[in-house]
């Protein structure tokens, strides 16, 4: 017998229907002998609902009472979900994120779960009952409700995972896996099997959009294998697991993109110490999250430093370096909100050198400029013009033979 949690996205339980459906699914699972904790999202559109009545009702929007107004979408499938479970004669209960011991820090909209108290969950499921847990929320140290921010409910279902020792975290989605790139994009992505933690972190950092890094970080942290899966179809979907030293791996995986990062060039920077480190402290202190960073090499005493950003941040990391132009004594600030990046991922790139140069090559080949460069063991990442990005997912997937 195995434990079992099973995460099931908004657009898996978008309407009575597809919530009757998984219901379905979840009691084959009890037959099967297994036992099961399942966490839900808002239905469909829910969240974007109630973001828009908020806007409707102010333009303050207090974090806190945010957090109190998005948590009821969960709260809501949580409940008819259960009430469809009964309805087949699975018995089931459902739970808040507080209920269920997700305890997390202070930071509302964006909270981290510090710990996972799993004793009702587990005494629930030692009574034959399915425990049903809103994701997306958890309660504060000091005691009030918070939300995880965006990816929160994969968050709560892998946390959950961990905590209560489960076999595997099961990530119900729309897609029937993880891809060699944006089927959309590309037409002859194929889905991937299986793919380490490490890969399907580079994924979820450079673009991948079935899991969120964080969900992935948490898993790889607590050693949860997931399994990414269709609950349209309900076929095997994509394992990530640790990497296993007898698998046998391809060069590269997958190419991923993303058009959400913009671009900061900070001009005529004095090339002495401390003083990239005055304007990135003072972008940490806003809360800015820098990704790519390059700097120039320095001629007659000055540097030019580049890096990205998430395009919703730009203006404030603008206005951030524009407030410290007297301080640091540089010349200047550009903005480029019109960047994308490609990258290369696979774990098999570590005994390939020639990755980096079939990369270029391709990229070359299509008329593509390289704007900035970033590498680790299992990755190469490029910055170039946003309109080109679709050519470059295309060509990229062609050089690397991931269409066969």
């Amino acid at each position: 017998m195995a434990l079992i949690v099973q995460k099931f996205g908004g657009t898996s339980v978008g309407d009575a229907d597809r919530i009757r459906a998984v219901a379905d699914h979840v009691a084959r699972t009890r037959r099967q002998g297994d036992d099961v904790a399942v966490v839900v999202s808002a239905m469909g559109k829910s969240t974007d609902e109630l973001l828009r009545l908020a806007g409707d009702v102010s333009s303050v929007a207090p974090p806190r009472e945010m957090d109190m107004l998005l948590t009821s979408g969960e709260r809501i499938t949580m409940s008819l979900l259960c009430m469809a479970l009964a309805e087949i004669g699975v018995e089931a209960a459902s739970f808040t994120g507080s209920q269920a011991g997700i305890i997390t820090d202070t930071d509302h909209t964006r909270a981290k779960i510090i710990e996972v108290r799993p004793e009702r969950l587990q005494e629930a499921i030692s009574q034959g009952i399915v425990p049903v847990v809103a994701g997306f929320q958890g309660v504060s140290t000091a005691k009030n409700i918070t939300t995880l921010g965006r990816g929160g409910s994969d968050v709560t279902a892998v946390a959950i995972a961990g905590a209560l020792g489960a076999d595997v975290c099961e990530i119900y989605t729309d897609v029937t896996g993880v891809f060699s790139a944006d089927p959309r994009v590309v037409p002859t992505a194929r889905r991937i099997p299986r793919v380490s933690f490490e890969e399907m972190l580079e994924m979820a950092a450079t673009g991948g959009r079935v899991l969120m890094l964080r969900s992935v970080e948490f898993a790889r942290n607590h050693h949860v294998p997931l399994h990414v899966r269709s609950s349209f179809t309900w076929e095997p979907g994509t394992w990530i697991v640790e990497e296993e030293s007898s698998m046998e791996q391809a060069i590269v995986s997958a190419v991923t993109h993303d058009i959400s990062e913009a671009k900061v060039t900070v001009h005529g920077v004095p090339d002495r110490p401390g003083v990239a480190a005055t304007l990135f402290r003072a972008l940490a202190d806003r809360s800015i999250n820098l990704d790519m960073i390059v700097q120039n090499i320095s001629e007659a005493g000055t540097t030019d430093i580049s890096f990205t950003v998430p395009r919703v941040d730009l203006t404030e990391a603008v206005e951030v370096a524009e407030s410290l132009r007297s301080t640091m004594g540089f010349n200047g600030v550009d903005a480029d909100a019109s960047i994308a990046r490609v990258s290369a991922i696979g774990a098999g790139m570590k005994s390939y050198p020639g990755v980096t140069a079939v990369m270029f090559e391709t990229l070359a080949e299509h008329g593509i400029n390289i704007e900035m460069i970033s590498t680790s063991s299992i990755r190469i990442s490029c910055v170039i013009d946003e309109e080109q990005v679709d050519e470059a997912v295309r060509a990229l997937h062609s050089a690397f033979e991931l269409d066969a």
